[in-house]
C-alpha cells in the first residue's frame, strides 16, 4: 500500500518557484518515494544523529519525515 504524501507549505512554496522541468523531476521522485520509500534506486539517507531523511534529486535535497505505522511521508522542505 502506498504512503500518503503531505507537502508542507514552505516546501510547496519552493516547488512553485522552480522551473517546470525541475518541479516535474522532483515531484516525480516524491511520487516514487510514496510508492516505495525503501526503493534502492532512490538516493535516500538518514543523516547521522538526525530524525529526518533526505532524498537527493540532482542539486536539490528533499527533507522528509517517514511514519511507517500510518504510512505517511511529510515533505518538510527542499
Amino acid at each position: 500500500m502506498p504512503y500518503e504524501i503531505i507537502i508542507k507549505h514552505a516546501a510547496d512554496r519552493v516547488l512553485r518557484r522552480l522551473t517546470p522541468a525541475e518541479r516535474l523531476r522532483i515531484t516525480g521522485k516524491i511520487d516514487l518515494l510514496g510508492l516505495n520509500p525503501d526503493e534502492p534506486k532512490l538516493d535516500i539517507k538518514r543523516p547521522q544523529g538526525e530524525n529526518f531523511y533526505r532524498l537527493r534529486v540532482g542539486d536539490w535535497r528533499v527533507i522528509f519525515d517517514r511514519q511507517d505505522v500510518v504510512k505517511v511521508i511529510t515533505i518538510e522542505k527542499n
